[in-house]
């Protein structure tokens, strides 16, 4: 039987849990395996090796540190904002999920973590950075 390698395609089923048991994600909830490419980049690192050398039905653990998974947490990321500067329709709320277009061009994702009357504080950092993760997965196949 093969095993996974660079270039491939693979179908997996994981479930994702943090340092303290809290599950975040999982493609069982969804019925259907995380189908990517081996290499591709559409990933994050660590999981992407972790899959490598599997086979068909094989399963394990693997702990992904921070800086194979979304990087470290970085306040740099963090910036609060007038709320002048915000269009006026906007009632920005804590956990509120926004996408602040940069003079480039280029989107980025920000989520609202503070709001006063005067400012809202916005942190483009992923949910998940600063975290090492842990993943239960399974290789379902090799397409």
């Amino acid at each position: 039987m093969s095993q996974a390698k660079l270039g491939d395609t693979v179908r997996v089923h994981y479930t994702g849990k943090l340092d303290d048991g809290t599950e975040f994600d999982s493609s069982l909830s969804r019925n259907e395996p995380l189908e990517f490419t081996i290499g591709a980049g559409t990933i994050i690192p660590g999981f992407e090796q972790a899959v490598i050398g599997m086979t068909p039905g094989d399963s394990k653990v693997e702990t992904i540190a921070t800086e194979n998974a979304y990087g470290p947490y970085m306040e740099e990321m963090v910036v609060v904002v007038d709320r002048q500067q915000m269009p006026v329709e906007l009632q920005p709320e804590v956990g509120q999920q926004l996408k602040i277009q940069q003079p480039t061009g280029q989107v980025i994702p920000v989520i609202v973590t503070d709001v006063s009357e005067a400012e809202v504080t916005l942190d483009a950092n992923h949910p998940l950075a600063g975290e090492n993760l842990t993943f239960e997965i399974q290789l379902v196949e090799i397409v």
